[in-house]
């Protein structure tokens, strides 16, 4: 018999790193997301694989019932994994565990929070405790895993705050993610971000107000100026250019980074026909363009 959990991928629309230190970021979960199926074994131990989004296995590892790597094709892969299955405490050790991903890996939509989620729903314990245990983190991207819709993300003074909202914009056809082509290491950005010599209370004061205005405009200049002044603060706040100073200079629209700055996706919001914007995105050599309801659950 076959049991299968399924984690969402996630997107942080707004506060990027200053969530770490109490900002109110608006996140969203994503249709892309990984799915672990859980088999009996006939052997003793663990035995994991990882299928990609094209359904190739990129890695693999056998552990016995003490979780020592008996062999593998990533050594460094399997030493994190075998250090997330320790703090699992599963109850079994003779399983097949196969990951499934449907999105590329470089995407950037949360492979490790992903996984977290998947073996904390398979051991039964606390996500967000399994999380300060491996890779660390605010934590948005695991609520984000199991979330039905967008949500509004709060850490202050050890409490998680998450709130469920509706943020589906009348404007969302403008909407879309482009993929910068390259996947930001988010450790890098977040030693970057605590390396800042700023006072970041009235950043996360402008920040939680900003956040607000963002989920709840009704107009998409409204939408996009609140977009831009988020752009601005966060920019000179991390002392980094902002991602359309870098490569979009003549787009007369709205783009906004979005959580581990220099990678991954950023937002596009323009009201031009989406063949237009896709043909100016190509011809700088971007090509994976997908609209706001193809990729946000």
């Amino acid at each position: 018999m076959t049991q299968t959990y399924h984690a969402n991928g996630k997107l942080l629309l707004t506060s990027e790193y200053f969530i770490l230190d109490g900002a109110v970021g608006l996140a969203l979960p994503t249709k892309f997301g990984q799915t672990l199926s859980e088999e009996t074994s006939e052997e003793n131990g663990v035995f994991w694989k990882s299928i990609d989004n094209e359904n190739k296995v990129w890695f693999e590892a056998k552990f016995d019932e003490q979780l020592d790597i008996i062999s593998t094709s990533n050594q460094e892969i399997a030493s994190t994994l075998k250090n997330i299955l320790t703090h699992c405490t599963l109850t079994t050790q003779h399983i097949q565990l196969t990951t499934h991903l449907n999105f590329p890996q470089n995407w950037g939509l949360g492979s490790s929070s992903t996984l977290i989620s998947l073996l904390a729903q398979l051991s039964n314990k606390n996500p967000y405790q399994l999380l300060e245990k491996t890779f660390g983190g605010s934590g948005y991207d695991i609520a984000c895993a199991t979330a039905n819709s967008a949500i509004l993300y709060q850490v202050e003074n050890q409490e998680r705050k998450i709130t469920p909202i509706n943020f589906q914009p009348n404007f969302s056809q403008h909407l879309y993610f482009l993929h910068l082509n390259k996947k930001q290491n988010s450790r890098e950005g977040i030693q970057h971000y605590k390396n800042l010599n700023v006072d970041k209370a009235p950043i996360i004061e402008q920040l939680n107000a900003l956040t607000q205005n963002i989920a709840n405009a009704i107009d998409f200049d409204e939408f996009c100026h609140y977009l831009n002044i988020h752009e601005t603060i966060i920019s000179e706040a991390l002392q980094l250019p902002k991602v359309k100073e870098l490569y979009f200079q003549d787009f007369p629209y709205t783009i906004k980074s979005l959580g581990a700055w220099g990678g991954d996706f950023v937002l596009v919001a323009c009201n031009e026909p989406q063949a237009k914007i896709e043909s100016y995105f190509q011809e700088k050599g971007f090509s994976t363009l997908l609209p706001f309801d193809t990729i946000i659950l």
